[in-house]
């Protein structure tokens, strides 16, 4: 086991605490602050929108949108920071109620394409050459309201466009089955390698694992890990815990389940994740209950549980494993690892 792990997260994840049935109970932080608690905190990176990048982009030309990018990336590296990628923010604009590549309207369809081309000129601009797509509205309420054939077809035209627009750019796709949506085109690891194979270059699209929409959609987060490190595919990870089948709660990694956050730490070390320059990024948000002043402990209450269940899975006898596999004694097994994690 030789994985190689840096973290990341959003200045989204230092947020002011409001959701859907309360208004803000934290004082908003500004961005330079935020930078300055990503090194005090032991991260290395920040995942960017990209108008957390360059806010109000849109009433701004390309070349002030390049300008803006270029005076960020001089604050990051006199921070000691890199930026890991960055999402096109498709989800919150009017023109995007029906979708962004997937709407029923060639002119949002438009914006969605200029705008995704915005954020590849801020990643350049930044130094990253990753792009993130959470597809968040590319979906339905009702199943009619799309063709499911023709706006897979429109993800994969908006692939190709980003992909011709920037011959080195890497697309990732972070699947999600539901949220804004009813339901979503590419909700889960396999729709997005298979989508992979449709784009002209196959090669530059990958994915983003998120533990918690992995849950929401039924499946083992380690095991949507493995399949993509199968494929060569996975090229950052958004780990955090999810309560069940409900709403993206965003919780402190391995809070909820922690022995499904050891087996997402155990498969990213075991194939050497992070060799090639891959984050681990956090996805996490503060309770509500949280004060001002100590609103930042999801993160690195994540980090520690991160770095622990990597210790634990570090000392494990692995010629003791693949004895209970050899003698297919999963009682054992199971035994075992709980003990390991009971720290007995």
């Amino acid at each position: 086991m030789a994985g190689t792990f840096k973290f990341t997260f959003g200045p989204w994840n230092i947020h002011e605490g409001a959701d859907p049935f309360g208004p803000t109970v934290r004082d908003s932080i500004s961005f330079g602050k935020k930078l300055a608690e990503f090194k005090k905190l032991g991260f290395e990176g920040v995942q960017f929108h990209d108008d957390d990048a360059v806010p109000d982009m849109n009433e701004l030309s390309p070349l002030q949108i390049i300008g803006k990018a270029k005076e960020l990336k001089k604050v990051l590296d006199d921070n000691g920071l890199v930026a890991e990628f960055v999402a096109p923010r498709l989800w919150e604009d009017p023109r995007t109620i029906d979708g962004g590549y997937t709407s029923n309207d060639p002119a949002c369809r438009q914006f969605a394409l200029d705008r995704s081309k915005r954020t590849i000129d801020i990643a350049n601009a930044l130094g990253t050459d990753l792009i993130v797509l959470w597809l968040a509205r590319e979906g339905t309420y009702i199943r009619e309201a799309k063709d499911s054939k023709v706006a897979t077809e429109r993800i994969v035209e908006a692939i190709n466009v980003m992909q011709a627009y920037d011959t080195k750019v890497r697309i990732c796709i972070e699947p999600k089955p539901n949220e804004p949506m009813d339901h979503t085109y590419i909700p889960t690891t396999g729709h997005a390698i298979a989508l992979s194979l449709l784009c002209d270059d196959p090669k530059r699209v990958g994915v983003n694992i998120e533990s918690a929409h992995a849950v929401l959609a039924g499946l083992d987060p380690s095991d949507e890990m493995g399949y993509a490190l199968a494929f060569d595919k996975l090229w950052t990870v958004h780990l955090n815990d999810q309560n069940g089948l409900k709403f993206d709660q965003d919780k402190t990694f391995g809070s909820v389940d922690l022995r499904r956050a050891f087996n997402q730490v155990r498969i990213l070390d075991k194939h050497n994740y992070g060799q090639n320059g891959e984050f681990v990024g956090l996805d996490v948000k503060a309770m509500r209950s949280q004060k001002d002043d100590i609103a930042t402990k999801h993160l690195s209450n994540s980090k520690v549980i991160f770095m622990k269940l990597l210790e634990i899975s570090r000392s494990i006898d692995e010629s003791f494993i693949e004895k209970c596999r050899q003698e297919r004694d999963y009682e054992e097994l199971d035994l075992y690892i709980m003990k390991s994690l009971l720290g007995s």
